[in-house]
């Protein structure tokens, strides 16, 4: 915690509304009530002491996740005011935490904040509405002052404890209110990646993650801002160029700090957006901003070089956006968004501040780089060409589509609905488990693709590949979204698309090249929830007349213990082949009984981690991956 510092007190605070609505519709306000939104609290706390920290005020930020399915957060910044504030009167700290809308991130002034990263001031009483108890504690003055909450109403007034302190900040810990929330454990991980993009969001702040349930810790301190954070997500690619590009300049009352740098044999874009320090998932006018300077920029400079001829047609904003991985952060002081949760940035300005701050330092960068600058030119035009073969590629599917009435694939089993909401596809491995799917699965609702093989590896592959390869191709036609430029979710023929393969090696390096495909072409369906994988049972008990299904070899140890099943009535399913129609709609297809894991991404940055080295092309790193976690491994057929 640091030392007082004056111009903080109530006068800092103003009053729009009361908290009433909160718990009435708590989505109005976190988006959802799930894990998202559980974690949406956290982010919301954290958010005011960044806050205190861009201000300059606060130089350390620790989050504890306790035993108790409680969160704190502490932080050195100024401590909340807890003198009576002029409109509520009230004490400053009650009205910041019991009234919506109430905080000093209305203020443009020194005694407020100029940037806020905040829900626009109301995150701390929204979280204490939402919580089933909350304990904020701030050090100030030479005091430390205490107040409780049950359901976002004070338990008493502000007091102080009648403890002294030499230092200032405020800790906040809150129970989040099982009855609001349909979980109430939060996430070390999806934590730990939050406070990591804020270090680097933030230079010179520590940030400390401890989860006393684990005993787990990490603690983030850098230097280099964003620059850091590209050499993060770059980790063990091979990159092009002999530097990170890197912005940081204040321009028209707005902060940019930018920082980008290319994959040599990669063929997937990564841009992550902020403003004020939260991630806008959707981008926003920053991004679209930071697209048009750097499409115009790397024209300009190839046409100045004359890599680009004048018969030559200007590359494509899809052809730079090849194998980047950018970060791009504004602060500003009145961001606006097109939703509560902030996913886009919508203010009109900021896209012409960033096309001319960043188009400005980039082309200043690629004459002082000319070896970096020729390298980084023809990776945009190997891109520009591939895209021209994938056009054609495409071009010759859609007019066989069209020449056929969109056929589709004559392997496809199709179900009857025509409602995707309701109806599912099964992607199965091989002619004869798609056999025995196709007569065990409902009609109405459940259509069936067998796949010939194993797919083509997207992880290396550009869409001009993509686009020949048979398998792929009748996948891409079944789903009826396309891909690429033209990809559009709304034609989505099945709402949960499932992928069952048989439980060995073979399936399981099935099932990761179709996930490769899809997170990297087809990620919407992904982040939107529609893709799962099936779980089909390893064995089949059986004692007498009775029938057990199990899904593991502890499972099947525990039955043999609690029935008395003998070891000659035990069946092991090495295939989905080797079951009849029956069996795999009572143990895999049926909605009733089924076993299911949705797929869903936690950590982008992870996730683009675990591809890259399971796919990819240096052998090295997944030999590494594979032997540090190769004790783990039980089923494993050789």
């Amino acid at each position: 915690m640091t030392s007082p510092s004056a111009d903080y007190d109530s006068s800092s605070i103003q009053v729009l509304e009361w908290l009433e609505p909160v718990r009435k519709r708590p989505g109005m306000y976190i988006g959802e009530t799930n894990e998202h939104g559980l974690h949406h609290l956290v982010w919301e706390i954290v958010d005011n002491s960044i806050d205190e920290a861009m201000a300059g005020h606060a130089h350390f930020i620790n989050v504890i996740l306790h035993a108790d399915d409680s969160v704190s957060v502490t932080d050195d910044g100024r401590g909340i005011p807890v003198d009576i504030h002029p409109k509520t009167g009230k004490s400053s700290l009650e009205t910041v935490m019991t009234v919506l809308h109430a905080g000093g991130k209305f203020w443009g002034d020194s005694s407020g904040y100029k940037v806020s990263g905040g829900l626009h001031g109301v995150g701390a009483s929204v979280v204490n509405a939402l919580s089933d108890k909350m304990e904020v504690l701030v050090h100030k003055d030479g005091k430390i002052y205490r107040q409780t909450y049950q359901r976002g109403i004070p338990d008493a007034q502000v007091a102080p404890t009648g403890e002294k302190t030499k230092v200032t900040g405020t800790i906040v810990r809150f129970w989040p209110d099982p009855t609001i929330f349909s979980v109430t454990v939060f996430d070390y991980h999806t934590i730990l990646t939050r406070m990591r993009q804020q270090a680097y969001l933030t230079k010179g702040i520590t940030l400390t993650i401890i989860d006393e349930r684990s005993g787990e810790n990490y603690r983030f301190f850098f230097e280099g801002g964003v620059k850091s954070y590209i050499s993060h997500i770059a980790k063990g690619s091979e990159l092009i160029g002999e530097e990170i590009f890197y912005l940081d300049k204040e321009l028209d009352g707005a902060s940019l700090e930018i920082a980008l740098q290319y994959r040599k044999d990669d063929y997937t874009t990564k841009i992550i957006a902020f403003t004020n320090n939260v991630i806008n998932t959707d981008g926003g006018t920053h991004v679209a901003g930071f697209q048009t300077a750097l499409t115009r920029t790397i024209n300009k400079y190839g046409r100045a070089q004359e890599y680009l001829k004048e018969k030559d047609e200007n590359m494509t904003s899809e052809d730079m956006l090849e194998g980047l991985i950018a970060v791009i952060s504004v602060k500003v002081p009145e961001p606006r968004f097109s939703s509560q949760t902030k996913e886009k940035l919508v203010n009109p300005e900021i896209k012409g501040i960033v096309d001319r701050g960043f188009g400005e330092r980039l082309g200043e960068w690629l004459d002082e780089n000319p070896k970096s600058a020729r390298a980084v030119f023809e990776k945009c035009l190997l891109a520009a060409r591939a895209r021209a073969a994938a056009r054609s590629a495409r071009d010759t599917i859609i007019r066989k589509g069209a020449l056929e009435g969109m056929t589709l694939p004559g392997k496809l089993a199709d179900c009857s609905s025509k409602d995707p909401s309701k109806s599912e596809l099964y992607i199965v491995e091989g002619d004869s488990a798609g056999g025995s799917a196709k007569q065990g699965r409902n009609r109405e609702f459940q259509a069936i693709l067998p796949l010939r093989g194993k797919i083509l590896n997207t992880e290396q592959a550009r869409l001009d590949k993509i686009f020949g390869n048979q398998e792929i191709k009748n996948l891409i036609i079944a789903l009826g979204t396309s891909i690429g430029d033209t990809f559009d979710i709304a034609r989505l023929r099945y709402h949960r698309m499932i992928i069952m393969t048989d439980a060995d090696v073979d399936g399981a390096h099935i099932r990761t090249l179709l996930l490769t495909f899809l997170y990297r072409y087809l990620r919407p369906l992904i982040t939107n929830g529609h893709i799962y994988i099936a779980n089909p049972p390893l064995y089949k008990l059986a004692k007498g007349k009775e029938t057990w299904y199990v899904y593991s070899d502890e499972e099947k140890l525990r039955f043999i213990a609690e029935h008395g099943v003998s070891t000659e009535g035990i069946q092991r399913y090495k295939g989905l082949g080797e079951m009849n129609p029956e069996q795999l709609w009572e143990t895999t297809m049926d909605p009733d009984r089924r076993k299911m894991f949705r797929v869903k991404v936690e950590d982008a940055d992870l996730a683009d981690q675990v591809f890259r080295t399971l796919m990819g092309e240096d052998v090295p790193p997944r030999r590494r991956f594979i032997q540090s976690r190769a004790k783990h491994v039980s089923n494993l057929d050789i």
